[in-house]
């Protein structure tokens, strides 16, 4: 065997490796997405614990790890011309990574949403209190003139009763 085919055959076996590794990365990648049922379904009860646990389901875990190896080894192969065809590899690649970027913002967002929740529950607590003592205090003027009209009423009463 001469050494030019004894090289060829060993770059075609690195490149068939480098391939495998590629598309092994990018399945271990999509294994670490989270699962649909976890992002659309909720037991929560109530809207703070279904914005927490929404956030922990748009956890991406070592998706982007996994998405860094396999964008390395497709990166050499490409520079070496190992790959026959790559379109696919790429495809996937850019549609793993643009999917972990809608993951992370949608996580970053109901974060921050989160976060505004127990503050807007307290400033609403707060104006419904104020709402409650507003009623009270409307409602002891509604009462009184209520009961000084039933007065002027009776007085009245009285009145025509002495005629």
């Amino acid at each position: 065997m001469s050494q030019s085919s004894f090289d060829e055959e060993l770059f075609g076996e690195a490149a068939n490796e480098m391939r495998e590794d590629v598309e092994e990365h990018l399945a271990a990648a999509r294994e670490e997405l989270p699962p649909v049922e976890a992002v659309w379904e909720t037991e929560a009860e109530n809207t703070l614990g279904a914005l927490n646990a929404l956030r922990s389901a748009l956890d991406v875990g070592d998706a982007e790890d996994h998405l860094h190896d396999a964008k390395k080894w497709y990166a050499m192969g490409e520079r070496a011309d190992a790959f026959e065809d790559a379109d696919d590899l790429e495809a996937e690649i850019e549609t793993l990574d643009s999917a972990i970027g809608d993951i992370e913002d949608a996580r970053e967002q109901v974060g921050e949403l989160a976060s505004t929740i127990p503050s807007l529950k307290g400033v609403l607590e707060d104006l419904h209190a104020v709402d409650d003592g507003d009623e009270s205090e409307e409602e002891a003027p509604e009462a009184e003139s209520e009961a000084e009209a039933e007065e002027v009423e009776a007085e009245e009463e009285e009145e025509e009763a002495e005629e």
